[in-house]
């Protein structure tokens, strides 16, 4: 038995949100009957841990002290989730009881689970710990099956362990030497890889989709089944360029903390696509819990959210969606500490225009009574529909155009376009239009001559637009223009957005006079 009280204090760090806090792991052995006992707001998870570090310790080859064990996990106020403590704990019992020389340093950030044999498996959310350990200008022991994505972390000196007794030896060493890891480029696999080519007819649709990839405006469907609603929304990923640097390191950290990065996963580059089925709750939607997750509008940050049968989902979650969509972030507040997820999304969604879907199929008659239409679109308010900047009306394709052998443009072509677009827009505003405020509009999207003010005050009138609406439509005008490579907003480009604000009304089924006429 000890003669006197020993004490080890080793740093670790815990996530709460998409950002990691530093923690103090302090051990301490008395002499006194053999417990193990754990204060600092631990959750279930890391007050089992004293059955695997007790464990582990033991198959490893060390003794576990037989004296009383007091772990303090610091600040006291930030609740410690899961079972990255284990090793610091571990490692902390191990220098409270002498079996190892250094029992306070500041020199490594250790994190890691632990198995019965002492073996640490990998981990979720090490992405925004490494980050937190490069600003502690300390080193970082961490499972080996993360070096990939430590790696990403770069002026950080890396210290990947397989067991117990590796991160013993690497510790205890005066001057360890850092693993040296090569960033790997991961794609998203749930990003499809559908070309525009394979789509005949629904020229709407593709030049919808051109629109909205070239100035990240959100985009509704609406038609019959089987019209290809879903194939359209499926091939706009392919039209949007590779993330920058700070944006797949942001995708990436969002990912790592859900822990969706796929087996020994780098750096993600390519835009995520998620598609969440209608019965979700608004939580997964949105994320939340008692310990905060990113949900589906966060692991879409930087590409597209695909809803579809978006009247099939509840009321309640599709409302939780409009603050979101206007602030770019999810802010979720829990009375010992709020946490924010960046949300800049695309929001793609598919719609029948009634329960049955026939209702502006050409072929097919709908046999919905009025009533259960009106109903049926009442399902989406009227503030969600504003949030839209296109509303497509889709049919479905005539079998000779489906059977058509004409060259079609590919993918590749239009990403030329929706590239040089954006490119245009970042040097011009710094932003893509889809972001811009009213405000910015005012400036940037004005008509360019009096003729094309006057085709706006006609369009306004036409179709009883708002002053959101007006903002709207001059946003989309203005990135037909850039599409057009031209400097100002003409009076196509303009026609040309006022037929997509046509389209909500007759895809709606309220708007029965067709709005042909020619601006």
């Amino acid at each position: 038995m000890q003669a006197c009280s020993m004490l080890a204090k080793v740093s670790a760090a815990a996530v709460f949100g998409i950002d990691a806090i530093p923690v103090s792991v302090e051990v301490d052995v008395t002499p006194g009957l053999p417990l193990l006992t754990m204060v600092g707001l631990p959750d279930t998870t890391v007050r089992e841990s004293r059955d695997r570090v007790r464990t582990a310790i033991r198959n490893s080859g060390f003794p576990f002290p037989s004296e009383r064990v007091t772990v303090s996990l610091a600040p006291a106020d930030v609740r410690k989730v899961g079972a990255a403590f284990d090793l610091p704990i571990a490692l902390g019992v191990l220098a409270a009881s002498g079996l190892l020389p250094h029992r306070e340093s500041t020199r490594f950030t250790i994190v890691g689970g632990l198995s019965l044999d002492g073996r640490i498996p990998p981990m979720r959310g090490l992405l925004p710990i490494a980050v937190s350990a490069r600003q502690c200008a300390s080193g970082l022991v961490f499972p080996a099956g993360n070096l990939q994505e430590a790696g990403i972390v770069e002026g950080l000196p890396l210290f990947p362990v397989s067991s117990l007794l590796e991160a013993a030896r690497v510790v205890t060493s005066p001057n360890p030497l850092p693993a040296a890891a090569e960033v790997r480029v991961e794609d998203l696999e749930h990003v499809p890889a559908d070309d525009l080519a394979e789509v005949r007819g629904q020229l709407m649709g593709r030049r919808a989709l051109e629109i909205a990839a070239a100035g990240a405006h959100h985009l509704l469907f609406s038609g019959p089944p089987g019209a290809g609603k879903t194939m359209l929304a499926r091939r706009l990923p392919g039209l949007l360029p590779p993330l920058s640097f700070d944006e797949a390191l942001t995708v990436t950290t969002i990912h790592s903390v859900a822990g969706l990065l796929p087996p020994g996963g780098g750096l993600l580059r390519s835009r995520p696509f998620r598609a969440p089925h209608h019965t979700c709750s608004d939580v997964s939607l949105v994320g939340g819990g008692s310990i905060p997750r990113p949900g589906e509008l966060s692991l879409a940050h930087g590409g597209v959210l695909f809803l579809d049968e978006l009247p099939e989902f509840s009321r309640r979650v599709l409302e939780t969606l409009r603050q979101p969509l206007e602030q770019g972030v999810v802010h979720i507040a829990r009375a010992a500490r709020s946490a924010s997820f960046p949300a800049e999304i695309m929001l793609v969604a598919a719609m029948n225009p009634c329960p049955c879907g026939f209702a502006t199929d050409r072929t097919r008659t709908c046999r919905c009574a009025p009533g259960t239409i009106e109903r049926y679109q009442r399902r989406l308010s009227g503030p969600l529909r504003d949030r839209f900047d296109l509303t497509v009306e889709v049919q479905a394709v005539p079998w000779k155009d489906v059977r058509a052998t004409t060259p079609i443009e590919s993918t590749r072509d239009v990403r030329r376009r929706v590239m040089d677009a954006r490119a245009a827009q970042q040097i011009r505003q710094g932003c893509l239009n889809g972001r811009l405020d009213a405000r910015q509009v005012q400036r940037i999207c004005r008509p360019a001559d009096k003729s094309v003010e006057t085709l706006l005050g006609r369009g306004v009138a036409r179709l009883g637009l708002s002053v959101r609406g007006v903002t709207r439509v001059l946003r989309i005008a203005r990135t037909i223009a850039d599409l057009a490579g031209s400097a100002g907003v003409e009076r196509p480009h303009l026609a040309e957005a006022l037929e997509f604000r046509a389209s909500e009304g007759l895809a709606d089924n309220r708007l029965h006079v067709p709005v042909v006429e020619q601006y």
